[in-house]
C-alpha cells in the first residue's frame, strides 16, 4: 500500500499543497495518528512511534527559544556555520560565499528530522531550497506555521514522511543531507544513513550531529540534563540508540561516503551555548563526502 505523505510548500507569504507520484497531498488537518500507523507499516521504516510521540508532546514549545527546545535553538550557532563551511571545503560554494547573506543560493539542502523546523528555516534564511523532511504531522504542521509568520522565510518545503519513502522518488537529488540530533532516535541507523546517503548527489555532503556512546554522555546527556536540571525532557534520550563517530563512520563507508572532519561539541548550561571542543566523548558533529565513482 502506498504510504501517505502531507506535503506543504511553503513560501514567502503564502502556502499550498501538490502531490508527488509516492506522496500524496492532504489537508493539514489530517489525523497524525492514521498517518504515521502507515508509514509505520512498512518494514522498512525506521520511525520509532515511541520518539515520534514523545516529541509531539512538545510541540508547542518547539520554538519557545527559553523553553525545553532551547538548547536545539542555541545548536544553530554552530551547526549552520558547519554545514556553510564543510560545503566550502566540499567546493559545493566558494569560500567568498561563505561570508555572504546568501551563502547557500541554489543549493537543495535534505533535512531529515526537521522537527518545527529549527534548523531548516536558517538554512533558507541564507540562500538554500530546503526540503524539511518529519514523520509527525504534528510538528510538520508547526514547522508550516511558523514560516509563514517569518517574512524573510522562503524557499521551505515541508514535507511528512519518512525518509524511507521520500527516497523511493527523489535519488540523488540532494547537494547535502543533514540528520542533527535524529540519528539517536531511529530504530535502524544503518538503513536510516543508507537512505539519507541515497537521497544525495554524487559528490553531496552529508553532515550529523548526535550524541556520542560513551559514560560521559549518558551521565550528562540523560541524568543529569533529563533527571537532574531537567533542561531535556525526560525519556528524551536512551544510551542504547548513542551512537560513537567510528561506527557512524562505519556505516556512511558501507554506502560509499568519506568522512572529512569529525569534531566534539560540547554545550554550556550556564550561557545555553554550543561549543566545538576537541573531546568527542560528549557530543559530536559529522561531515561526510558521497564518492562520485
Amino acid at each position: 500500500m502506498m504510504v501517505l505523505c502531507s506535503i506543504a510548500l511553503t513560501r514567502v507569504g503564502f502556502q499550498f499543497s501538490t502531490t508527488s507520484r509516492k506522496c500524496l497531498c492532504k489537508t493539514r488537518n489530517l489525523s497524525a495518528s492514521i498517518k504515521l500507523s502507515r508509514m509505520l507499516s512498512d518494514s522498512n521504516s525506521t520511525v520509532d512511534k515511541k520518539e515520534v510521540d514523545h516529541h509531539n508532546k512538545l510541540k508547542d514549545e518547539w520554538w519557545d527559544p527559553t523553553g525545553k527546545m532551547k538548547g536545539l535553538h542555541a545548536m544553530n550557532a554552530l551547526r549552520v556555520p558547519f554545514i556553510k563551511n564543510g560545503l566550502a571545503n566540499s567546493g559545493a560554494i566558494s569560500a567568498d560565499a561563505v561570508k555572504t547573506r546568501e551563502s547557500l543560493k541554489g543549493l537543495k539542502i535534505l533535512d531529515v528530522g526537521c522537527g518545527g523546523g529549527l534548523l531548516s528555516e536558517p538554512l533558507s534564511m541564507i540562500g538554500a531550497d530546503v526540503t524539511g523532511l518529519e514523520p509527525s504531522a504534528e510538528l510538520i504542521n508547526i514547522a508550516i506555521s511558523h514560516a509563514a509568520q517569518n517574512s524573510v522565510t522562503k524557499n521551505i518545503r515541508y514535507i511528512s514522511c519518512t525518509i524511507e519513502d521520500h527516497i523511493k522518488d527523489h535519488a540523488e537529488v540532494y547537494d547535502a543531507v543533514v540528520a542533527s540530533e535524529v540519528v539517536e532516535h531511529v530504530v535502524n541507523p544503518e538503513l536510516f544513513i543508507k537512505s539519507c546517503v541515497t537521497a544525495l548527489k554524487p559528490g553531496g555532503s552529508i553532515f550529523v550531529t548526535t550524541l556520542n556512546k560513551t559514560y560521559l554522555s549518558w551521565l550528562c546527556g540523560i541524568i543529569i540534563a533529563e533527571n537532574v536540571l531537567n533542561i531535556v525532557p525526560k525519556g528524551t534520550h536512551s544510551y542504547d540508540k548513542f551512537i560513537p563517530p567510528h561506527q557512524l563512520q562505519q556505516m556512511l563507508e558501507k554506502n560509499h561516503c568519506r568522512t572529512v572532519q569529525t569534531v566534539g561539541t560540547f554545550y554550556n548550561v550556564l550561557t545555553n551555548s554550543w561549543s566545538i571542543v576537541p573531546y568527542k566523548g560528549f557530543c559530536y558533529a559529522l561531515h561526510a563526502v558521497k564518492s562520485t565513482a
